[in-house]
């Protein structure tokens, strides 16, 4: 049950990797390892089930995605790490709210190697840093969970074009700067940071229900 199996996946258009995320949950079965899909995607900006249009201000030529993860608008582009942890819940003994905090830690300890300090904030999902006074978002959250099984994940801005963020509104947030690893003196490899911090979430997603870890 502890196996999770790891897929390097390279660049994989949204659409396609959201087919095989749901074709994958579809037919796993109780015995089914867990995976961790770590890819990039090309330019995209997706839309969560409660996205509202008026978050979205002028996409120009990125296509917008509609999605059944939660959460509004985020933009996917060249140079962001993104990993999709498909996880039974169920068979692991915890619940929505401690996979949440599970995969923000992962992130939180990632960026800690790199001597960068964030944050997380349970009204507002995903990982967060304070620079000039100003809080920056780095890492983004969104997931779906159906019968117990999860489906979508995160996203770590590495090394990557951020003015698409500047299109939207991102996570829902008028004005929300965002920022990334290699900016703040972490490595601009995406495939080094996605072993770092898959390492990162093995620990998390491994670990037993806890105190820590609410259920």
């Amino acid at each position: 049950m502890d196996e999770i199996r790891v897929r390097h996946l390279g660049s994989v258009a949204y659409e396609d990797s959201f087919e095989a995320m749901r074709r994958f949950n579809q037919e796993r079965g109780a015995e089914t390892p867990d995976e961790i899909w770590l890819l990039e995607h090309p330019a995209v900006y997706t839309q969560g089930q409660a996205g509202k249009p008026e978050h979205l201000l002028t996409p120009g030529d990125i296509p917008v995605v509609q999605s059944d993860r939660g959460g509004q608008v985020t933009y996917h582009g060249p140079g962001q790490l993104v990993a999709y942890p498909l996880i039974d819940i169920v068979r692991r003994g915890y619940g929505v709210r401690s996979l949440v905090s599970r995969i923000e830690q992962a992130m939180v300890d990632t960026l800690l190697g790199y001597g960068i300090a964030a944050y997380t904030d349970r009204e507002a999902p995903g990982v967060y840093v304070d620079l000039a006074g100003r809080r920056h978002k780095i890492g983004s959250l969104g997931l779906r969970v159906r019968q117990g099984r999860s489906m979508h994940g995160l996203s770590l801005n590495v090394a990557m074009d951020l003015e698409p963020f500047s299109r939207i509104n991102p996570c829902g947030y008028s004005g929300l700067a965002m920022t990334q690893v290699a900016d703040l003196g972490g490595p601009g490899d995406v495939y080094q940071v996605a072993e770092d911090l898959l390492h990162q979430l093995r620990r998390q997603l491994q670990a037993p229900p806890s105190n820590t870890n609410p259920v």
